[in-house]
């Protein structure tokens, strides 16, 4: 649509020209129950947006955004515009005075594809759900906005809704004698993290009290919601309790109080993206509320980002980045001190465990693609917007903030950030912002920092060389930094040296640690020269920079023989992300990697970390491996899952997550046939309860080896009608290994758009099996075919899930390496988000190559 992807010089150009006074938001909400409209057009809502301005230049012309299938009336000034103002995107603004009041009473359409209001319909009771969700620009498709966030303001929401239902918004509202929800006014904040959500919700409530040193109390209202379907599996007191130790917290150390006033959270069906961070209104996705027996993993994750999304209220709510480039500025701080959180103020005291496993992971995968960029971004438009909320934007920014407060010290890192919300509070900011403050709190020179970290792509690898006398005493021991020639930066790193050896009772214990800086291609470590020699050198131990960590080869032999006998749960970690980073450098054979996860993942107490390796176990057969060891290596997983899965404690959360491990590796007819009779309850393992989400768990691998056909999943869906029931259903029967059932998936994604987001993802998901190669060979050549078109017609959340998800990835050989090659050598000119996510595929399929010509290698030479 012309005009609807923004971009950062329009938005520049417009901020110089206007300061927003207000807005206000009617919203009719009544038309999203009863049945639609006969008409073919999609089912809408009346907004009516009233916007007080004052622009700079007297009769400028500009521009006020709205995504919408049409507007009753445009009114500037008292007087009614011309209808052709609006072009689908765009309301045209010309001759404005100095002061500029601005109404737009338009009709705009209830989403399906979880951007803008999103409208869901429970096929349990037929109750209907809304929500909104508009990061980073989609506002525009509820209300006519400014849409950037640097032209913040205070809002006014009234909403009339059904009768029966409740509305909530960011401001605390009250359902007044007319009918109508009325809403106070909240702060000047950006337009993207106004929310509303409307429905039959269940709804409970708390209170978080705070008296500070000064005498004074403060009281914030807690509500959590879900829809009523979900409401007996829902664990509020839970949410709260996380909820009121993050309060503690970063009153604690923000010396700023929350500003919002309440504090709603609500998790929501369908939802694109793991939580938003609405001021006062917070939501996230439903799978949070759990509907079987998940493992502790599950928990800290949620509590995790209930934090990540409370620290936004702070770093971006409160104070916002001016423009797109700096997402880190909230992102990444979010994510960091959404782990530092949960350390320190929850039960989940092994959160940096996770990060350095789960999360940095994430950054280590993002920083090698060709799309690799710095942590502070060069984004031209919303579309490179979009793409950027990526593992560079948060766990990077996060990995490299935990750097900083290294570098800098805890304490001058807080007081900078305090200083930071006291001096921006309510407005916008840059990068130099941040590092002035920093600069101050740290006597650091923050501007080499910045261009080293902050301002360069590419990740760095940490290897120790050592030299040892004749009584086996280390002479020297020196740290290497090497980066990739795409990116040669070799930045400063505030790193500790562990030494660890095993004790008597064969456990690999540290026994010297030296914290330093590393500083170009070779730092020595003098404090650790004359040491004894260890079995194990661990670079960056304690995780305190961010980089791939290597191995010498005796520390390489060690942990081939004795990983498990790793105790501290941190350093086995960074050991195992060390190793799976080798393997997806081809350094490491694919099934190398493998035997290690089959001979010590079973020892593995961090259930967070031993899901991880099911995932990294996984990947290396589907994609690294060898074609001619697939089948092999699949049967050595499902063989130790299996073993496993029968000596794990019953009822263990080990127990749990073997058990779903074992059902992802299942192939061979008895290995089926144990699925299939546990389903059925002829077949039974002590303490594994059969719940509902691992019954989907079980039914799925049955339908993709064609064991359960449509009527097993049928009655399974008889069992479990819900929402999250037909998600399970419709990924089911995607996965079937029928040319029809694919050529059925396939139109109902790319053909057509009558799924919604949460249904859409779920055929992809079930659609590429890894054992169906053949079968979707013919999907290759109509993917390069298509996806240029589903970019262009359908939103862009549905696109990406397509571009991505739909990627002929299990075509992993030089002839879809070249097609994907020709298409972009064709389309120069495409969409630059479009190319993105092509080139990131494209990058994953020659690494896949790389690491299946090791594993052949290593095959053959075995």
């Amino acid at each position: 649509m012309p005009g609807e992807n923004l971009s950062r010089d329009e938005a520049r150009r417009r901020a110089e020209l206007l300061s927003v006074d207000g807005y206000e938001v009617a919203l009719d909400l009544r038309s999203a129950v009863g049945e639609a409209p006969e008409d073919s057009g999609p089912r809408t809502f009346r907004s009516v947006t009233t916007i007080r301005f004052r622009s700079t230049e007297p009769n400028v012309t500009t521009f006020v955004d709205l995504l919408a299938p049409s507007v009753t009336t445009v009114t500037l000034n008292g007087e009614k515009l011309d209808p052709a103002v609006f072009d689908g995107s765009r309301i045209a603004l010309t001759g404005l005075a100095a002061e500029n009041v601005l109404v737009v009473d338009a009709q705009c359409a209830y989403s399906r594809t979880g951007e803008g209001l999103h409208r869901f319909v429970d096929p349990e009771d037929g109750e209907v759900y809304l929500y909104t969700q508009y990061e980073p620009a989609d506002a525009r498709r509820v209300f006519a906005t400014f849409e950037q966030p640097d032209l913040k303001a205070p809002f006014r929401f009234e909403v009339t809704a059904p009768e029966g239902w409740t509305v909530w918004s960011n401001g605390a509202g009250a359902l007044e004698s007319d009918g109508v929800w009325r809403f106070a006014e909240t702060k000047p904040i950006s337009t993207y993290i106004t929310a509303v959500v409307a429905g039959p919700y269940h709804y409970e409530t708390d209170l978080y009290t705070r008296t500070f040193d000064d005498g004074t109390t403060l009281e914030i209202p807690l509500g959590a919601m879900c829809r009523k379907g979900l409401a007996r599996h829902f664990d509020a007191d839970d949410i709260f309790l996380v909820t009121k130790q993050g309060l503690d917290f970063f009153h604690d150390h923000f010396d700023y109080p929350y500003p919002f006033g309440k504090y709603d959270q609500a998790f929501v069906p369908e939802y694109n993206i793991g939580a938003m961070e609405n001021p006062g209104c917070v939501t996230f996705r439903e799978e949070f509320v759990f509907r079987g027996k998940v493992t502790q993993a599950s928990y800290e994750r949620r509590a995790n980002v209930i934090l990540h999304e409370m620290a936004h209220m702070w770093f971006g709510d409160l104070v916002t980045m001016q423009w797109w480039d700096d997402l880190w500025l909230k992102e990444s701080f979010a994510d960091f001190m959404g782990a530092f959180s949960l350390v320190e103020a929850t039960r989940f005291t092994n959160g940096w465990v996770t990060f350095a496993n789960n999360r940095k992971s994430w950054a280590y995968r993002a920083d090698q693609l060709p799309s690799t960029h710095p942590v502070t971004a060069d984004i031209r438009d919303l579309e490179d917007a979009k793409l950027n909320f990526d593992g560079i934007t948060y766990a990077k920014g996060a990995s490299v903030l935990k750097q900083l407060v290294a570098y800098a010290g805890q304490d001058a890192f807080l007081e900078g950030a305090r200083r930071y919300f006291k001096r921006h509070a309510y407005g916008n900011t840059r990068l130099g912002d941040l590092l002035a403050v920093l600069e101050e709190t740290s006597g650091r020179d923050m501007t080499a920092w910045s261009r080293s970290w902050l301002e360069t792509a590419g990740v760095n690898s940490l290897t120790p060389v050592v030299t040892y006398d004749a009584r086996d005493r280390i002479t020297q021991l020196a740290v290497v930094q090497e980066a990739a020639p795409s990116h040669p930066e070799l930045r400063p790193h505030r790193v500790a040296v562990g030494l660890y050896r095993r004790n008597p009772g064969g456990e690999l214990e540290p026994y010297a640690q030296a914290e330093l800086d590393v500083a170009g291609p070779r730092t020595v470590v003098e404090e650790l020269t004359g040491a004894e020699k260890p079995d194990l050198i661990l670079v960056n131990d304690d995780d305190l920079t961010y980089c791939k960590i290597r191995f010498d080869e005796g520390s390489l032999a060690t942990l081939r023989a004795h990983l498990d006998d790793i105790t501290d749960p941190l350093a086995r970690a960074l050991c195992w992300t060390a190793l799976w980073n080798l393997t997806r450098d081809a350094l490491m054979p694919a099934r190398d990697f493998i035997d290690l996860v089959l001979r010590f993942a079973g020892r593995e107490s961090d259930i967070g970390v031993l899901q991880m390796l099911h995932a990294w176990a996984r990947s290396a057969l589907v994609h690294y491996a060898a074609p001619a060891w697939r089948e092999e290596g699949g049967q050595l997983l499902a063989e130790g899952a299996l073993r496993e899965l029968r000596l794990a404690g019953p009822g263990s959360q080990h127990q749990l997550t073997w058990a779903r491990f074992f059902a992802a590796t299942a192939s061979s007819a008895a290995d089926l046939q144990l699925l299939q009779g546990m389903l059925a309850g002829t077949a039974k393992i002590d303490g594994l309860d059969m719940d509902q989400e691992l019954r989907w768990a079980f039914l799925e691998p049955l339908a993709s080896h064609g064991v359960a056909d449509e009527g097993v999943v049928a009655a399974e869906l008889a069992r479990d009608d819900t929402a999250s029931g037909r998600r399970h259903q419709v990924r089911c029967l995607a996965a079937r290994p029928s040319a029809a059932v694919k050529d059925q998936a396939w139109a109902q994604v790319v053909e057509s758009d009558t799924l919604s987001n949460a249904l859409a993802e779920a055929t992809i998901s079930g659609f590429a099996q890894p054992g169906q190669r053949e079968l979707l060979a013919p999907y290759a050549p109509k993917y390069f075919a298509a996806i240029e078109r589903v970019w262009a017609e359908r939103s862009i959340q549905i696109a990406m899930d397509v571009v991505r998800g739909l990627y002929p990835s299990l075509q992993d050989n030089t002839a879809t390496l070249d097609a994907t090659d020709a298409w972009l050598e064709a389309h120069a000119e495409a969409p630059p988000a479009l190319r993105r996510l092509v080139l990131e595929a494209r990058d994953d399929l020659a690494r896949a190559l790389r690491a299946q010509a090791s594993d052949a290698a290593a095959g053959a030479g075995s």
